[in-house]
């Protein structure tokens, strides 16, 4: 008999920008304007990521990547993450809204 584990989930996981922001930018001591420039993206999509307004797309999760050393796989999975959190906080609306799929009566 084996058991399926279930991956651990993050409670309230921070958003992708938020980890940009306290994981590089303060302490590498850059500013939105400098970053921008260094991953080729406008100030405002920078400023609007940080800011918790627009998610990670896979380009800039590829950007990211580059930009950290680390793999874009790893922003996205933590904008999925966010993502899958704040949509679970709706799961009672949601249980109330959304109907199970079932056969047509013949």
């Amino acid at each position: 008999m084996t058991t399926i584990e279930k991956p651990m989930e993050m409670f309230n996981p921070p958003h992708p920008g938020e980890v940009l922001r306290e994981l590089y930018l303060k302490p590498l001591g850059l500013s939105v304007t400098e970053t921008a420039k260094l991953l080729h993206v406008t100030r405002k999509t920078l400023s609007e990521l940080l800011n918790g307004h627009i998610g990670v797309s896979p380009t800039m999760a590829v950007r990211l990547g580059l930009a950290t050393r680390t793999t874009p796989e790893s922003w996205l999975h933590k904008q999925a993450a966010y993502d899958l959190w704040q949509a679970k906080q709706k799961l009672k609306q949601l249980r109330r809204m959304v109907k199970p799929l079932k056969a047509k009566a013949a």
